[in-house]
């Protein structure tokens, strides 16, 4: 009869001679004391217990997909590429930094600029004009049209690229950027615009034009190109001579991202871009001028230089703040975190996907409790079934707090990426608050400092209120029991980072 073991494995050993059962409990053994002194070191305690219960029940699995995505680091040359760029950043705008007046508002805005200031080497830039843009299809044209004028340069990048019926004008006003002498250059990355359908047309399009165009992390093994496969260039940007940006949340695909089925049930995504003028388009340029180096190895410094602004008088502050695995501060997630401890207020976010770790739960759950009126809109319906169900596991949490949550009407899904904190400041970008994006994903923020472009987007998140329904705590206390242990099940995975 066979001895029971003394160690639980995740799998019976098998039938055969005993020196292999041996060994393979010996190995078994070996894993979980190997990875009880690595697998904690440089990450969050809930990242690293996820990880320990993964391996613990499934060993060998767990070992190996660990192996597979527990590194979210770039490879050293991209951190090298990086940390140059963050220096020259440092030297090239220390003069133009002390020309900029401080905001003579509330001292914690300044103390912001700094942190991000001392965290992403970006200064704060005065004289800017922010336009927001709410409409879908209006933003791609808004694109188009700058486009259209280029006379230098044109450089875009962006997470998700699709040529279609509500991009085809985009990419033709590209094309004939091109063909006329404009230097365009594209940036798109590799598996997020893999995975939608028309990839291959769309690379067809690209290599009949004179675009110089990459894929951004590609995952090309044999070419050698090989990587943890969830790191990924989150970025939204597009740049025209230096003299006009756009960023924010939206990708250049049509707004049911070509999907039979989200077309089947009316699912479009909802967006908000900010066009932008003055001097911080130049540093929207340095961050896609550091990915294109990373891609390509072209230094992109002398067309960095063709930008110059007059006056640094009135107009909008603005500080462009980079984050991702090529900074190891999670400069987002501390940028966040400090301006809703500041918060005296208000507070109004919009993320498609909140999965918060726990600093960042800690921060609204507290503002909220001292007093704060907290607002979060959020998509009634999630796109993404474990990372919707992740974020409704913080939903009771954040409602005993004391803050709004407010359900953006399914089958539309609320994409836009941005927040405001009292009548101050207003942040937009590709960040969306959940881990990956703290940690695995590079991401692009703007912090604009005034009271009219806060207003502007009051306005808009006054939409968002418009057409959403408020949830309540006991209506989301009374939910299912199935669907609190798939909403807890989806809160564990998201931690595997």
């Amino acid at each position: 009869m066979r001895r029971p073991c003394l160690i639980w494995t995740a799998f019976s050993l098998p039938a055969g001679p005993a020196w292999l059962s041996a060994l393979l409990l010996l190995a078994d053994m070996a894993i979980r004391i190997v990875v009880l002194g690595i697998i904690p070191g440089n990450r969050r305690p809930t990242t690293a217990m996820a990880w320990l219960l993964c391996i613990f029940f499934l060993p060998y699995i767990g070992l190996a997909l660990f192996l597979m995505f527990g590194n979210f680091r770039l490879s050293r040359r991209r951190r090298e590429t990086q940390t140059a760029v963050n220096l020259r950043i440092v030297e090239g705008t220390r003069d133009i930094a002390k020309q900029v007046t401080p905001y003579d508002g509330p001292s914690w805005v300044n103390s912001a600029v700094e942190l991000n200031r001392n965290l992403g080497f970006f200064p704060a830039l005065g004289a800017n004009s922010v336009e927001l843009i709410k409409g879908y299809q209006e933003s791609l044209d808004a694109m188009a049209d700058a486009v259209s004028e280029a006379k230098d340069y044109v450089n875009a990048e962006f997470y998700i690229m699709s040529s279609d019926d509500c991009t085809d004008r985009l990419f033709r006003e590209l094309e004939a950027a091109a063909a006329r002498g404009v230097r365009v250059r594209v940036l798109f990355d590799h598996i997020g615009s893999l995975r939608v359908p028309g990839y291959r047309g769309m690379i067809r399009r690209l290599k009949a034009s004179e675009i110089q165009w990459r894929r951004m992390l590609p995952l090309l093994p044999v070419k050698g190109q090989w990587r943890r496969p969830d790191l990924r260039n989150h970025r939204k940007i597009l740049v025209v001579d230096g003299r006009v940006g756009y960023t924010g949340s939206q990708n250049i695909i049509e707004p049911s991202y070509r999907k039979k089925s989200n077309v089947k049930v009316g699912r479009k995504w909802v967006e908000l871009m900010a066009r932008l003028e003055g001097p911080i388009v130049g540093t929207l340029n340095v961050m896609f001028a550091t990915d294109w180096s990373s891609e390509t190895e072209e230094n992109l410094e002398s067309q960095l230089a063709t930008y110059h602004w007059d006056s640094f008088d009135g107009g909008v502050l603005c500080q462009v703040v980079p984050s991702g695995p090529g900074f190891v501060t999670e400069n987002n997630l501390r940028l966040f975190n400090t301006l809703l401890y500041s918060a005296e207020e208000r507070i109004t976010i919009s993320s498609p996907y909140f999965v918060p770790d726990d600093s960042l739960l800690y921060a609204i759950t507290t503002a909220a409790q001292r007093g704060v009126r907290v607002e979060l809109f959020v998509s009634e319906k999630g796109d993404q079934f474990l990372v919707h169900h992740a974020q409704c596991s913080y939903y009771e949490a954040l409602l005993r707090a004391g803050v709004k949550i407010f359900l953006y009407p399914k089958p539309l899904v609320l994409h836009a990426k941005h927040f405001t904190v009292d009548a101050d400041v207003a942040v937009i970008g590709s960040s969306n608050m959940d881990m990956r994006s703290f940690s695995l994903n590079l991401e692009v923020s703007v912090m604009m400092i005034d009271k009219d472009v806060v207003q502007e987007m009051h306005a808009v998140e006054e939409q968002y209120r418009a057409v959403s329904r408020e949830l309540q705590l006991h209506e989301w206390v009374t939910r299912p029991i199935l669907a609190r242990y798939v909403d807890n099940v989806a809160r564990l995975t998201a931690t595997l980072q």
